[in-house]
């Protein structure tokens, strides 16, 4: 669950304040202490991940698509030992979000 910018403000402000322990101040917010020690070095809201993909390697993803442009998640999910949203989630982390259409051609005649 990812707290308001507001929030991680106000108490952080308010245990510098009232010199509050970390464990009381946990108590009263009800949050985890982990959570409120890493608000204390940086309040800011993250954005990105910082750990690398474990499961699905991206490399080996996109080698995948190079050798099974057609596949579907599903296919893929099979190849990789993992769930069809675990692909879904590492074609997003690419960039990939949909499989090329083939172009239709007119034809005259």
């Amino acid at each position: 669950m990812t707290y308001s910018a507001d929030f991680r403000d106000q108490v952080v402000k308010n245990i510098k304040q009232k010199d509050m322990s970390i464990r009381q101040a946990c108590v009263f917010y009800n949050i985890s202490k982990t959570t409120l020690q890493r608000w204390l070095k940086d309040p800011s809201i993250k954005l990105t991940r910082n750990k690398p993909p474990s499961k699905i390697p991206n490399e080996a993803l996109l080698k995948d698509i190079e050798q099974y442009p057609d596949d579907y998640m599903y296919e893929r999910a099979q190849r990789f030992n993992c769930s069809k949203s675990g692909i879904e989630a590492a074609l997003k982390r690419l960039g990939i979000y949909s499989k090329p259409q083939n172009q239709v051609r007119d034809c005259d005649g």
